[in-house]
């Protein structure tokens, strides 16, 4: 099993949480173990149904070509993502209710009833934004041949510490380069992923 493409997979996808818990924490909005505990559920279901299509899609194609598939998906992402944090570095920060689509597109905004608190309610909307951010990396690192049981468990693991760690840090900081770059670190990443796959 490749333990590494494991750990660095369930890092590059949880370094959203790593920057929305910044971001939360910066503005003093809680997110309280519940919510946090469900974030990653949803994270981690996510993770493992969308790893394991990957896995099933692997069985009309050739192991190798599978992998160099698999790998190419994950790259490609990581260039998508790179170029998604480009284009939405001139966005403003909404001050109305945001709508659940909203939510989807930019998770800093799952905060609907701006009482600095993030609920339960608001955590499901909050987890299926970050968990839709993964799915198509997911299924990229199930045809590679990646572990999608431990993968999962890993990704579980790290968004409950990444998104507390975060929060706790933001609020001691009034800015910081990682919330703004989260997602440039996490293209890459995922770049450096798909490479790894493909060299190995």
């Amino acid at each position: 099993m490749h333990w590494i493409s494991v750990i660095m997979f369930a890092v590059a996808s949880n370094l959203d949480n790593l920057g929305i818990g910044l971001s939360f924490g910066m503005k003093r909005t809680r997110i309280p173990w519940l919510p946090n505990i469900l974030i990653a559920c949803i994270t981690m279901i996510g993770t493992y149904f969308s790893m394991r299509m990957g896995e099933w899609l692997v069985q009309f194609i050739s192991s190798d070509m599978a992998n160099l598939s698999g790998a190419l998906v994950i790259i490609l992402i990581g260039i998508w993502t790179l170029w998604g944090s480009i284009r939405s570095s001139d966005s403003k920060e909404e001050l109305e209710a945001p709508t659940l689509s909203e939510v989807l597109r930019n998770p800093i905004h799952a905060d609907q009833d701006h009482n600095q608190v993030i609920s339960w309610k608001e955590s499901l909307a909050l987890g299926l934004a970050l968990t839709l951010n993964n799915i198509a990396t997911g299924i990229g690192a199930g045809a590679t041949g990646i572990s999608a049981l431990w993968t999962t468990v890993i990704t579980g693991i790290l968004s409950v510490l990444f998104i507390g760690v975060g929060s706790n840090v933001g609020r001691r900081m009034a800015r910081t380069w990682f919330g703004r770059y989260s997602n440039v670190l996490a293209g890459i990443l995922l770049c450096l992923i798909g490479l790894y796959e493909i060299l190995i």
